[in-house]
């Protein structure tokens, strides 16, 4: 079976690859998708474009030129370039000078949630795919923070660790000893799902996750009902307080490779928590919500990364994994992939073998590690 860690993602979906307020109107900035180099830039009209991230002329980065109303020029010889990749000028040739056939390739490109995704895929399947549903962004009902941030990982060390809460031995400093315990899960074709049930079974906690999870100023000892599933090739996690009507705070993430190898991922998150009953309290309680968050992630960046670090050093991918749902999740990664060095080529039946696994519903045994808040496993803005 191929090692999961030289699979690459999929680029036949949309990828965030940029947060929407740092690309303000006149600006470019660069960004990437597996080792493809892409400029983005909003031009006058508010509209947003992407744009291999080299000139045809020279191969200078287009990334490191200037919006000229919907074009972008080359900062060398400013060749303009419109949202297609198409050249629009080459502002020293006369009328009748030869010109070059074609200019550079052009991303399908869309906002949504305060984000630029790009589809970095087939262009043809891009209007027949959708945008991943998030119902509870931009709901009354819900607040939002953005995360962004880069890990030194495969994407794949990420859908491990955010599925796999038996890690909380690893967060005992944040949130005491959390009891997680696996209700149950399902595996499909493109998805796991697993359900877990948390008890705080003692130790310090660190007050902002209990406004987290709605327990109020004074906190509760109330256990909460958590949901994580990757569908292929995002994650969400909601978290349900005991005898709560709806989640407490709903996440959303996705893992974009930027690296050709793909040992490095930018990690995309938008964390959307409710809003309590008295006005202006998530407000007061927003920054010391985020300072929680950073330390989450800092302790799960530095597990992900050492993993990474062992995978180079040895060669190959020598984990002895014993979780089944940690073996499905890999599964469903390895089967709606690619093969690193492929690029659009999508995986054959065979390159997904084991996947026998990967269907109906599982009983689940007990959990066997206490930790932290499972909460926000991700970065921050």
């Amino acid at each position: 079976m191929i090692d999961l860690r030289r699979v690459g993602a999929n680029p036949d979906f949309w990828y965030p690859v940029a947060v929407s307020r740092r690309l303000r109107p006149g600006r470019v900035v660069g960004t990437a998708f597996a080792g493809e180099r892409i400029a983005l830039y909003r031009g006058q009209s508010g509209a947003v474009h992407a744009l291999e991230d080299r000139c045809a002329h020279r191969q200078v980065p287009l990334s490191m030129g200037v919006v000229d109303g919907e074009t972008l020029r080359c900062c060398y010889h400013a060749w303009a370039y419109r949202g297609d990749g198409r050249i629009s000028q080459i502002p020293y040739l006369s009328k009748g000078d030869a010109r070059p056939p074609r200019g550079v390739r052009g991303y399908p490109v869309r906002e949504a949630y305060g984000l630029v995704f790009v589809f970095p895929g087939d262009p043809e399947k891009a209007a027949g795919t959708a945008l991943p549903e998030l119902p509870a962004f931009g709901s009354p009902k819900y607040k939002t923070m953005t995360f962004s941030r880069t890990v030194r990982c495969h994407y794949s060390f990420m859908h491990e660790n955010l599925l796999d809460m038996n890690h909380q031995f690893l967060h005992r400093g944040v949130v005491g000893k959390l009891r997680p315990e696996l209700l149950e899960y399902r595996t499909g074709a493109r998805s796991v799902e697993a359900r877990y049930l948390f008890a705080h079974a003692g130790g310090k906690r660190n007050r902002s996750a209990g406004l987290l999870a709605a327990e109020g100023i004074g906190g509760s000892d109330s256990r909460d009902v958590m949901t994580i599933r990757t569908e292929y090739p995002y994650q969400t996690l909601d978290l349900v307080p005991e005898n709560a009507e709806r989640p407490a705070f709903r996440l959303w993430a996705a893992y974009v490779p930027e690296d050709a190898e793909q040992r490095t991922c930018h990690a995309y998150g938008l964390l959307m928590i409710e809003k309590p009953r008295i006005s202006g309290v998530l407000d007061l309680a927003w920054p010391f919500i985020r300072r929680f968050t950073e330390r989450v992630f800092a302790e799960d960046r530095m597990a992900v990364e050492a993993e990474q670090r062992a995978w180079e050093e040895q060669g190959e991918d020598r984990n002895h994994e014993v979780f089944p749902l940690i073996l499905d999740v890999r599964e469903v990664l390895r089967s709606n992939g690619v093969p690193l060095g492929h690029g659009t080529v999508a995986c054959s039946p065979a390159f997904g073998e084991g996947l026998a696994s990967a269907s109906g519903r599982h009983a689940a045994g007990p959990a066997t590690s206490a930790g932290p808040e499972p909460t926000v496993d991700l970065p921050n803005d």
